[in-house]
């Protein structure tokens, strides 16, 4: 027996209480060995409340989801939960030419037979191949329990769905349009989208329509999309090509049962120089539209060749945004800048060999709502561009420009360029090496 600290302690023998302490220790330390595992090795992954699997399903791809509804029952059972299924995106394509992953067939069977009428939020992604097209259709057409607000039909290389018959597109739609009853939103653009078709969307859906995206939709006629805006009150995003666009759709987007038109995109395109003959809208309708949508942003793709401008901003017109996809001479920059008092962004691909300062300054002048701009194969000299700068100021949020559309005079060289334009910008600014846009 020793004494320590006022204490007597039998040698050989552990003060009260330390015996049970040294097992526990022995237990967490040693566990394993013992037989014992540790309490987060043997939970029981079943028992985890539903939502809690729920959130971890949804931050799974399809494929992991599917491979962990095989971990138990409880599990299978939450992958099958309508809440995971009120969004899909189907990819179609095929091994042979495709890089793209493909959505097994019996789970497309499985999500057909088990979650059509959970589906809400639906697209399709196929590849170049009219076969994939076909199958995408083949699977519209089995929807005939659905609820589906949202539809979008999206071909990655050319438009593959302008390759199946008018017939059996037509077809697949009209189950969707029919059974739907709530769609929202359509994106269909590049596909054999009729008259016929828009008269059954109108007149099953006519209520909750708010978004239509239909370029390249060659079957469809002026008389077509104007039935839409006719019937369909809610329509705020409208997406189509220029053949299509009219005074009456103009004016029918702008009656007093419409709601505010918040976007419309137009597709200004030629693929055969000379052959097509451009219309010309009526500067009375572009004026109702504003007045009735003061803040409808009108969105303008142009790719056409630089005879077949002469339809174009004779007189004013409203138009937000601008892009040119190919040449566009110097006559049709002047009258932009005479006639879109509205121009938010201006982007020019190509132009010529002619310095474009004169045409610049003047969009710079009138345009007081312009905040991007892009340019491309043109010529500015620094000293023009400098001025354009100087006189758009602060606003300009985005400026791409390539440093060899720039050319240097006797006042400024490059260098001293993008000082001169970062001291009126307000923040730093170089010249592109590359397109940006």
């Amino acid at each position: 027996m020793m004494k320590r600290a006022g204490q007597k302690v039998v040698a050989g023998t552990e003060a009260p209480g330390a015996s049970q302490t040294s097992k526990k220790q022995k237990t967490s330390l040693y566990g394993s060995d013992l037989g014992e595992s540790d309490p987060c090795t043997s939970m029981d992954w079943g028992s985890l409340p539903h939502h809690v699997i729920l959130r971890v399903f949804q931050f799974l791809t399809l494929v992991d989801r599917a491979r962990a509804s095989s971990v138990c029952r409880r599990w299978n059972e939450v992958f099958h939960i309508p809440d995971l299924w009120r969004r899909f995106e189907f990819e179609l394509s095929q091994p042979a030419t495709s890089y793209l992953k493909s959505t097994h067939p019996d789970l497309i069977q499985q999500i057909i037979k088990r979650h059509a009428d959970h589906l809400q939020y639906v697209s399709f992604k196929v590849d170049s191949s009219t076969e994939s097209a076909e199958a995408a259709c083949d699977i519209l057409s089995q929807l005939v329990n659905c609820s589906i607000k949202t539809l979008g039909l999206i071909s990655t290389a050319k438009p593959s769905f302008m390759n199946v018959s008018k017939a059996h597109f037509a077809s697949a739609l009209t189950v969707v349009f029919v059974n739907s009853k709530s769609l929202s939103s359509i994106k269909i653009d590049d596909t054999p989208l009729d008259d016929p078709s828009l008269k059954v969307l109108v007149a099953n859906n006519s209520d909750t329509l708010k978004l239509l995206k239909m370029s390249s939709c060659p079957h469809v006629s002026p008389a077509g999309i104007l039935c839409v805006a006719d019937q369909c009150h809610g329509l705020k995003e409208l997406a189509l090509n220029y053949y299509i666009l009219s005074d009456e759709l103009l004016l029918a987007l702008s009656s007093e049962k419409h709601v505010d038109l918040e976007h419309l995109r137009i597709d200004v395109v030629s693929e055969n120089p000379g052959q097509v003959q451009f219309h010309t809208i009526k500067k009375q309708s572009w004026d109702a539209l504003v007045k009735h949508s003061p803040k409808v942003n009108i969105v303008m793709y142009f790719f056409l060749y630089e005879d077949e401008f002469d339809a174009f901003f004779r007189e004013e017109t409203p138009v937000t945004h601008l892009y040119f996809g190919r040449a566009v001479s110097k006559a049709m920059l002047g009258r932009i800048g005479m006639n879109c008092p509205r121009l938010i962004e201006l982007v020019v691909c190509a132009n010529g060999l002619q310095p474009l300062d004169d045409e610049l300054i003047q969009i710079a002048e009138r345009c007081k709502n312009l905040t991007a701009m892009g340019l491309g194969e043109c010529e500015v000299t620094c000293r023009g561009f400098i001025e354009f700068v100087k006189m758009c100021g602060g606003r300009l949020t985005q400026l791409s420009i390539m440093e060899e559309v720039l050319i240097p005079d006797s006042d400024y060289s490059l260098d001293r360029l993008h000082l001169e334009v970062s001291k009126h910008l307000g923040r730093m600014w170089f010249p592109d090496m590359m397109p940006t846009w």
